[in-house]
């Protein structure tokens, strides 16, 4: 059962609960105060008072014409030791993660949202047999097959001597190489299981206050949630009811049915892409070969690993996510067999493959090629299906501030794969050139082995093809910047009134307004790269397919000027992901060490962390669903245990996203005591373009309906907050309050005598009107009982 709410019998002293942004806050800061001590909470994610403030309960005359301040701080979840920066490695899996959560809000079209649910699933799924099929490259194909196959690579690496086929021991056999090799996919198969449980128990498996038989009694499907129906509330009135909108459902951040159950799936996808790769080059073998028996096996083994398949597709296909619907059959098949039947497999193929077979010889390259390109094709028809279920969706409720027109799942889900494909294939690029000395893979010379896949190399070779497009909207967008810049400076001197303006001043604050204002050219941004890449890897498929060779090699008998353009572009491009994944894991590293780095790079980490594992179940894991519990219980207890006294949650930032979703899903007593104060915040200009069916306009506007009261203040200057666009209804005034001036004063001044900062997204407290709007809600908060004593009494 939840916590009741009683009806308030006094003013009492009011609780505001401040939730930090992005890049974090320490609790000295956000109370002003060097002395706090922590009420509740842990390591991770905990609340603070200031010491004179511990007890303030006790004492509540200190407290009349002041709120009691407590400080949520959370951003543990998010940062602290730098070994977390290996988290980034599943970065593609955290973006295909938000295509799920993109999708546009349409009623009434349950199949399209279920298809589009479906799509981003495979999708998903597609990326884990990426992942493992690149470690199969580097590991089984590179390393055991090629490298230990030639003395020429051996030679020089003796620690890969007892494979060499020049020694002929037990280990030369190259079933053999491939069996012992298979232990590093396997491996990170493994390291990949372990983290998604491991993480789920430290961040996913808190319950939300409403209670495990509201999480089990209410029978609405991930359909039902995505769409408006679901779960009621009722509200005054004995037969009025409200819809509960999707982000205000009991089970939202609860998800671990649906986690442990595509863990299990892709799990079991990853243990059957290794066997395949094991047991593939044996049968293959075997077919032309003289043993009937291993052809049999062979075959048998193979059909298994496809009916393996099948049952991985069928798991991931039959249903998304949904706390509320029970199908105990299909999770405890999932869960408790299937990864174990997979390992299974592969242990079986491991033993087939490593039967003697004294006749065979590793030559070439295994044929990873046709791997990659099917995966390739299937990631694109994919997203070009799951761009028609978006069109059709977004052709049913259309939001004009919808990020591409409802196309931003689709995008994002192309860039997750691009990804996928640079990460894995820099790194078989990378090895491959180790391994083969001072050749070039794929381009014969002095090289010693065949080398990865062509289709790497050509997708490697797009790499600076598709920089150099880029630089034609970078200059567009630098010049756009720099006009509206100077159309800025008469507003600008407009807001001050400034009798003598500064034309130095104006220009700096006017670039800082028109450098804010690129966030909302983002979503045709990330379009553009979006269809470059899936045009370009359109072609890189094609120029492999058709040529069988490197650029390098297909471009040899064309003019001269484009032979050495295909040379110098795959030569570029394999340096390129090479060095873009050592940077990337570098700079991943000191965000998370260096706070002033994660506030330029962390808004986009904690917005895909933000949202549940729904698509992806090796994702980093999900702060939400710590921190919005953690928020909500706040607010039960505190009203609960002070006879509903008035509370103010104050968010900053990604605070703000944070506390408007525990004041969603808080019970309907609690949130008509509650007012909510949001500054900088990017709940409309991010997550309402960019997630409309779950923070949209409609979305947005029931939250204002719901919760007490609700302010918001924004600046001009700022690149991430924004208004939130709900205008004043009936008893509800507006939501936004008029831009903040930023600076506070233009010039010097006797009260401002040094010129004052340009803020930002930074520091909203320290404007005046900070205070000035949290006296004001805290007013509209005060409790009906005493104001009718003061109405009797007059």
């Amino acid at each position: 059962m939840s916590p009741g709410t009683p009806v308030p019998q006094s003013g009492g002293p009011a609780l505001e609960l401040l939730v930090h942004g992005v890049g974090g806050a320490t609790p000295q800061d956000m109370l002003g105060d060097p002395r706090t001590v922590r009420i509740t909470g842990d390591e991770k994610a905990a609340v603070f008072r200031r010491t004179e403030d511990a007890e303030a309960e006790l004492h509540p005359e200190r407290y009349q014409d002041r709120p009691i301040p407590e400080a949520y701080c959370w951003s543990n979840l998010t940062s602290g030791n730098g070994a977390r920066a290996l988290w980034l490695l599943l970065l593609p899996f955290m973006v295909v993660n938000l295509a799920h959560w993109m999708r546009p809000r349409a009623k009434g079209r349950r199949g399209t949202t279920r298809l589009y649910g479906v799509l981003v699933r495979f999708v998903a799924l597609s990326l884990t047999v990426l992942l493992t099929a690149a470690a199969c490259e580097v590991a089984l194909d590179l390393v055991a097959w090629q490298c230990a196959g030639s003395p020429a690579c051996t030679r020089d690496r003796s620690w890969l001597g007892f494979l060499s086929s020049a020694q002929h021991g037990w280990w030369s056999q190259p079933g053999r190489r491939l069996s012992l090799a298979a232990v590093v996919p396997a491996a990170l198969v493994g390291l990949l299981w372990y983290l998604s449980n491991r993480t789920w128990s430290a961040y996913e498996s808190q319950r939300p206050p409403t209670g495990e038989d509201a999480l089990e009694g209410d029978d609405a499907t991930e359909e039902d949630e995505e769409e408006t129906e679901g779960p009621k509330e009722q509200t005054e009135g004995p037969k009025k009811e409200t819809v509960r909108p999707a982000l205000g459902r009991p089970g939202f951040w609860y998800g671990r049915r649906l986690v442990a159950r595509l863990r299990a799936a892709h799990t079991a996808a990853g243990f059957l892409t290794v066997a395949a790769a094991v047991a593939g080059a044996a049968a293959r073998h075997d077919r032309g070969a003289t043993s009937t028996l291993l052809e049999i096996c062979g075959r048998l083994l193979e059909a298994t690993l496809f009916v393996g398949g099948l049952a991985v597709v069928w798991v991931v296909f039959r249903r998304g996510r949904s706390e509320k619907r029970l199908d105990a059959r299909l999770d405890r098949a999932a869960v408790r067999y299937l990864p174990g039947a997979a390992l299974a497999l592969l242990g079986l193929s491991v033993l087939y493959a490593s039967w003697s077979r004294p006749g065979w010889i590793s030559t070439a390259a295994l044929p990873g090629d046709v791997t990659f390109r099917v995966i390739a094709l299937a990631q694109g028809a994919l997203v070009i299906a799951l761009a028609v279920a978006a069109c059709l969706l977004h052709r049913r409720a259309r939001h004009v501030r919808a990020a591409l027109a409802g196309l931003g799942g689709p995008a994002v889900a192309m860039l997750a794969c691009a990804l996928g494909g640079v990460m894995t294939g820099g790194v078989a690029q990378r090895v491959a050139d180790w391994l083969d000395g001072p050749g070039t893979p794929g381009m014969g010379g002095e090289g010693s082995i065949p080398g990865p896949p062509v289709l790497l190399s050509w997708q490697a070779s797009v790499i600076p093809v598709l920089l150099v497009a880029l630089l034609v909207p970078a200059v567009i967008l630098a010049v756009r910047t720099w006009l509206a810049a100077r159309r800025l400076a008469e507003p600008v001197e407009a807001d001050y009134a400034e009798g003598r303006p500064d034309a130095v001043r104006t220009r700096r604050i006017a670039g800082t307004r028109a450098r804010a204002a690129l966030t909302d050219v983002a979503p045709w941004i990330v379009g553009i790269v979006s269809g470059a890449t899936l045009l370009l890897g359109a072609g890189a498929v094609a120029g492999a397919w058709v040529s069988g060779e490197v650029p390098g090699k297909a471009f040899g008998d064309s003019h001269d000027f484009v032979e050495s353009a295909a040379e110098a572009a795959q030569a570029i491009g394999s340096w390129l992901i090479g060095f873009g994944f050592i940077l990337f894991v570098t700079w991943g590293r000191r965000a998370y060490r260096d706070a002033s780095a994660r506030r330029t790079i962390g808004i986009l980490w904690d917005v895909g962390t933000f949202w549940p594992r729904a698509a992806h179940p090796f994702a980093p894991p999900c702060y939400a669903e710590r921190a919005v519990p953690d928020l909500t219980w706040r607010m039960c207890t505190w009203t609960a245990e002070t006879g509903g006294r008035r509370l103010v949650i104050s968010g900053h930032s990604q605070g703000s996203v944070l506390a408007a979703a525990a004041v969603w899903q808080l019970p309907a007593a609690t949130r008509r005591r509650v007012a909510l104060l949001t500054y900088g915040s990017p709940l409309e200009r991010l997550y309402g373009r960019w997630f409309p069916a779950y923070f949209g306009p409609v979305a947005l506007s029931e939250l204002r309906s719901e919760v007490h009261c609700w302010r918001n203040l924004w600046r001009r200057t700022d690149p991430i907050g924004g208004p939130v666009m709900i205008p004043a209804e009936g008893d509800h005034p507006e939501v936004d309050r008029d831009a903040l001036k930023d600076p506070v004063v233009y010039g010097r001044s006797a009260r401002h005598p040094l010129p004052e900062p340009i803020l930002g997204h930074s520091e909203y407290q320290a404007d005046p009107a900070f205070a000035a709007e949290r006296g004001e809600l805290l007013d509209r908060l005060s409790p009906g009982v005493p104001r009718q004593a003061r109405g009797g009494s007059g």
